[in-house]
C-alpha cells in the first residue's frame, strides 16, 4: 500500500487525512512533527505516525502532501531533499507549478485545491496538471475536476474562495429570519435546506443552466419573482464579481515571469 507523507499538519491537511481514512485508505500516513499537539492527536485517533523531522517524512513516504503557508515554503525546502520523481501534491494557494518545480527540483509536482468538506468525502478536488496517481489517491474525497492549464486552476482557486464567502451569505440569510422571530436552529435548517434543494436539483439537471432553473421558479406574479426584482435593482452579484476579480488578479500577479 502506497504511503502518504504530510508536510504541514493543519486544519486542511487534517480533513484530508480524515477523509482518506473514512474512504477506506489504510496505508501508512507519516506526519510532520510541527504543530506537535495536533499531529499527536491525529496520529492517536487515525493510526498515523509522527516522524522525528520533515526529512523523515520525505524518506518514508511515496507521495507527499504540502500544506504549509506560502511564506514557510522556502524554509521547508531548505531542510528537506525529495527523492527523484517523488510526487509532491501542493495545497499552497498561489504557488505556481514552475515555482514548485524550481523549489523542489526532481519532484513530480502537482497542484491540488479542495475544501474542508474533504473530511466528509464531499469536497470538489481540483488537480493540475492531470496526474492519474494523484487523481486516484484524492478522488475518494469527493468530485474530481482535472485542469489542463494553470490559468483554469487559478479560476478554480477563486471558486474555492467562494466556498468561504458562502458561509457569510448564509449567515446573513439565517439572521434575517432570526431577527423576524424564528429560532436560530430552525432558521439555519431552512436556509441550509433550501441551499441543498438547489444543489440537488442542479446536479440532477446538468443540461439546464442555473439561470433557467431559477427562472422556472421565479415566474411572473410569484413571491419569488417579487423578491428577485429587488435583487435585480440592488445587484449584490456585482460585489461578488468584484471580490472574484481582486482574488484572481492577486493570483495572476504571483505567477512567475
Amino acid at each position: 500500500m502506497q504511503s502518504l507523507g504530510i508536510l504541514g499538519v493543519g486544519e486542511l491537511t487534517e480533513t484530508i487525512v480524515r477523509g482518506l481514512r473514512r474512504s477506506g485508505f489504510d496505508g501508512p500516513i507519516r506526519l510532520s512533527p510541527r504543530n506537535a499537539a495536533k499531529a499527536r492527536a491525529l496520529a492517536a485517533e487515525l493510526a498515523c505516525e509522527v516522524m522525528p523531522d520533515n526529512q523523515a517524512v520525505v524518506d518514508n513516504a511515496d507521495m507527499l502532501l504540502l500544506g504549509v503557508r506560502p511564506d514557510k515554503v522556502p524554509e521547508l525546502a531548505r531542510e528537506i531533499r525529495l527523492k527523484d520523481d517523488q510526487r509532491l501534491l501542493s495545497l499552497v494557494a498561489g504557488l505556481h507549478l514552475r515555482t514548485l518545480q524550481e523549489t523542489f527540483p526532481g519532484a513530480r509536482c502537482v497542484r491540488v485545491m479542495l475544501s474542508c468538506a474533504a473530511q466528509f468525502n464531499q469536497t470538489t478536488v481540483v488537480v493540475y496538471p492531470p496526474d492519474p496517481a494523484t487523481q486516484s489517491r484524492l478522488g475518494p474525497l469527493g468530485s474530481l475536476v482535472v485542469m489542463d492549464d494553470e490559468a483554469a486552476f487559478e479560476l478554480a482557486t477563486v471558486a474555492a474562495c467562494m466556498n468561504g464567502w458562502f458561509y457569510f451569505l448564509l449567515h446573513d440569510l439565517q439572521h434575517w429570519l432570526v431577527d423576524k422571530g424564528l429560532p436560530a436552529e430552525q432558521a439555519r435548517t431552512l436556509v441550509l435546506g433550501n441551499l441543498q434543494d438547489c444543489v440537488a436539483s442542479a446536479r440532477a439537471r446538468p443540461d439546464q443552466t442555473l439561470k433557467a432553473m431559477g427562472e422556472a421558479i421565479a415566474t411572473p406574479g410569484t413571491f419569488t419573482a417579487t423578491g428577485l426584482d429587488v435583487l435585480h435593482h440592488q445587484p449584490g452579484s456585482a460585489t461578488w464579481a468584484a471580490a472574484c476579480e481582486v482574488v484572481f488578479d492577486a493570483l495572476l500577479n504571483r505567477a512567475p515571469r
